[in-house]
């Protein structure tokens, strides 16, 4: 799976013109799902991406996470992460089909919420518009492969 998550003060996803998640503090989280991605690939991932701390202490330093500062997380899927760009028109044969990466999307935001988060959400395959104010900007990229 790869993620990149982005510490944001809002964030939200539009689809056909209707708000479909949005949160306040927290990270929204681009998701892609691979071709050999499993629920023990999905599971640990969530569990990295739930416990990062990239949030500032009293003294100014990453040192908190999401539950601390009572952050949310906004998840959107991201099959373009697995975009092959070695021509210029990039292909996307390298994303999971539907049928592997739904059930793992689904159980990334599952997972999430088993650990006490609140988790808006985009729709999967949908068209999304994608809003955020980044905060710092403070992007990790999560590559599960590597």
């Amino acid at each position: 799976m790869r993620a990149v998550v982005t510490r944001v003060s809002s964030a939200s996803v539009t689809i056909g013109g209707a708000v479909e998640g949005t949160i306040d503090r927290g990270f929204l989280i681009l998701l892609g799902v691979g071709p050999s991605d499993t629920p023990a690939v999905c599971d640990k991932l969530a569990e990295k991406i739930c416990n990062l701390r990239v949030f500032e202490d009293e003294n100014g330093k990453m040192n908190l996470d999401l539950s601390q500062v009572g952050g949310s997380l906004l998840v959107v899927s991201q099959f373009t992460l697995y975009a092959d760009t070695k021509s210029r028109r990039p292909g996307f044969t390298g994303a999971a089909k539907p049928d592997l990466a739904v059930p793992l999307y689904e159980r990334f935001i599952d997972q999430c919420r088993a650990r006490g988060f609140q988790v808006a959400h985009g729709r999967f395959g949908a068209d999304m518009q994608v809003a955020s104010v980044n905060d710092g900007p403070v992007t990790i990229l999560y590559d599960t492969d590597q």
